[in-house]
């Protein structure tokens, strides 16, 4: 799903690194929407000097969760921005992406922040609850 979303957005001087291997997630078909809507956001807002969109889990937290990360090198967003980012209607183009994404998410009980720095890029943090992944063996 994330290699499908890469390629239909690739654009020449962005790099995508993805480390997702083994990772499957029971999710919504819509995901395949929620990803694609983070990852285009990151090439209409990142700024000049976006060259690499990361995506990769953390399992630190394997016991609750497991978290995936999607992650860019551009400009970020800054700080009063990020408590209103998941509401309807906020935004610069229509307001709908990330309000849509989180919903998706929701339906199979996923929550979404971001977490990055202003300044060194937009990270988005995925939680997907113990019992909606597990690791290919």
């Amino acid at each position: 799903m994330v290699q499908s979303v890469s390629e239909q957005l690739q654009n020449e001087p962005v790099k995508f690194r993805i480390d997702l291997n083994g990772l499957e997630v029971f999710a919504d078909p819509l995901m395949e929407r929620a990803i694609y809507n983070i990852i285009e956001n990151a090439f209409r807002y990142g700024g000049p000097d976006l060259s690499e969109i990361r995506i990769y889990y953390e399992d630190e937290c394997q016991d609750e969760h497991l978290s995936w990360i999607i992650e860019d090198n551009g400009v970020g967003i800054r700080d009063d921005e990020k408590p209103h980012l998941f509401e309807h209607g906020y935004g610069k183009n229509t307001g709908f992406g990330l309000f849509f994404t989180r919903e998706i998410l929701a339906i199979t009980g996923i929550s979404i922040e971001e977490n990055g720095t202003y300044g060194h890029g937009a990270r988005f943090e995925i939680r997907i609850p113990r019992g909606k992944w597990r690791m290919e063996s």
